[in-house]
């Protein structure tokens, strides 16, 4: 009798001993969840927010500089455009001949390397000797009222602006010269005020001889 007794004691103190350990258990399991972040924990989200911010800063000064230097970038183009589009109304006009849409160095009209941009000239081909006698090229902007020809509108000087005008022969594939094509390369170096080194902006076309 005495040993079921002592079986049944040992096995409520063994109950209760479970029973105390999984309280001992839920407590620190509540303790810990209820404990925080640590030191560590919040350094390490400081260096990832840290990191994100810089990251967001970079590309949003990227924007801004790009936006400053669109202005640059257009009148660069415009500047390309119009040479060309100065070569192919003089072909297309027959004001100049098809020996003459080359550099002076091979025997055409158009200046060799980087020139101030000017007006054009008495014959009214941009990219010629004559340009320098009629001075410097400026552009209109339309003012604040967006209106040209007003008393707002700004004159844009285009002194760090210089533009080239390169036009060589084309050659076939087996390297036979084509005479009624010539290649034009056209190219605008200019400065902008974020960068110490120029841009350029290259427009690369062919002439034809013929319309």
């Amino acid at each position: 009798m005495a040993a079921p007794m002592r079986a049944a004691s040992v096995s409520m103190a063994a109950a209760e001993m479970a029973a105390m350990l999984g309280a001992n258990r839920a407590g620190r399991v509540r303790r810990n969840t209820d404990s925080g972040f640590s030191l560590l924990e919040v350094v390490m989200s400081m260096v990832v927010l840290t990191v994100g911010l810089v990251s967001l800063l970079g590309v949003f000064g990227l924007a801004m500089a790009s936006t400053q230097t669109s202005q640059q970038d257009m009148i660069a183009k415009q500047l390309a455009n119009e040479a060309l589009e100065s070569i192919v109304t003089a072909r297309n006009t027959s004001q100049i001949t098809w020996s003459q849409i080359q550099n002076i160095a091979n025997g055409g009209i158009f200046v060799n390397g980087m020139n101030p941009i000017y007006l054009a000239g008495a014959d009214g081909i941009v990219g010629t000797a004559d340009d320098a006698a009629a001075g410097e090229q400026t552009l209109t902007d339309p003012g604040p009222d967006g209106i040209f020809g007003t008393a707002d509108d700004v004159q844009i000087p285009l002194t760090d602006f210089q533009r080239s005008i390169l036009i060589s022969p084309v050659y076939d594939a087996q390297g036979n010269l084509v005479s009624t094509l010539r290649g034009v390369n056209i190219s605008v170096q200019y400065a902008t005020p974020q960068t110490h080194l120029p841009k350029t902006y290259v427009l690369t076309s062919f002439v034809s001889q013929y319309r």
